[in-house]
């Protein structure tokens, strides 16, 4: 109710505008909106110098002897991280000195390269500027057993090469098909992962 009483007095007001001669300002008013919008689409860092940098909520290996399994989600770049999240995992084996990160980044396949990529890295850097949100963590006994079996599974995904932003796949589709092959993950994506529930 509340949304149509607004939209009727913004129709009085206008109706009202139009009477007192100023039939152009309605016109007037939505391109400014427009073009604020616009600005705001365009505006902020760029992606190049955005910060990667780790944030600092990851077990250190160095210190972290038992095997982990990490599920990270950050805003996704741009104006998609007002309703979108880049999902990714991290794993490392006990007494590993480093993680492996498992993600889908579809601009790899502008250089030639595979979507998907599975390389020792940092767990839990930035999101070009947006920070990570832990959203699943294992650790400690009978963990390895999880890390082989997320490995196989990433390494088993049907989209290898293959990205678009809607309806998919992407990083989220990619996220989801590891927790589906590995219920044990017992990862529930959030809504805002765009992509989670793509079927080819």
């Amino acid at each position: 109710m509340g949304v149509r009483f607004h939209e009727r007095g913004f129709r009085v007001r206008a109706a009202q505008s139009g009477r007192n001669g100023e039939q152009g300002s309605g016109p007037l008013w939505l391109g400014l909106v427009l073009c604020l919008l616009l600005l705001g689409c365009s505006a902020g860092p760029d992606w190049r110098t955005a910060s990667r940098a780790s944030a600092g909520i990851a077990p250190d290996p160095a210190v972290t002897p038992e095997a982990v399994v990490l599920v990270y989600g950050a805003k996704a770049w741009g104006w998609r991280g007002w309703l979108a999240i880049h999902t990714w995992i991290a794993t490392k084996r006990s007494h590993e000195p480093s993680y492996t990160v498992y993600e889908v980044i579809g601009w790899r396949q502008r250089r030639g390269l595979p979507a998907i990529r599975i390389e020792q890295d940092l767990p839990d850097r930035f999101w070009y500027g947006e920070p990570p949100q832990l959203l699943r963590e294992h650790r400690g006994e009978g963990v390895d057993r999880l890390v082989q079996a997320v490995d196989q599974a990433a390494r088993s995904y049907p989209w290898p090469d293959t990205y678009h932003a809607f309806p998919g796949p992407n990083s989220n589709t990619f996220t989801a098909w590891v927790a589906k092959q590995v219920p044990e993950l017992d990862l529930q994506l959030p809504w805002s992962a765009i992509g989670s529930g793509y079927q080819e």
